[in-house]
């Protein structure tokens, strides 16, 4: 099994987690459309005022979809 890779998104101030919240439906639709297999899309909250949106997918897809995504930054993705 190949390595898994989180996309992140930062959003930070008050509206923060309204906005990551936000951002993971349209990650979602995106997987649909693009037929992706296991990707996990979600928020995690870093503190009141800072919440990334991310996308988990397959190392080998990264290099297309973070060109076509932009995502703020990038880690290998522990289960």
């Amino acid at each position: 099994m190949s390595q898994r890779i989180k996309m992140i998104w930062d959003f930070k101030g008050p509206n923060a987690s309204k906005i990551a919240s936000h951002h993971v439906i349209h990650l979602n639709e995106f997987a649909i459309t693009e037929s992706l297999e296991n990707t996990i899309c979600d928020v995690e909250k870093l503190s009141d005022v800072h919440h990334i949106a991310y996308m988990v997918i397959d190392e080998e897809n990264m290099q297309d979809l973070r060109a076509r995504l932009k995502p703020n930054r990038g880690q290998l993705y522990k289960e």
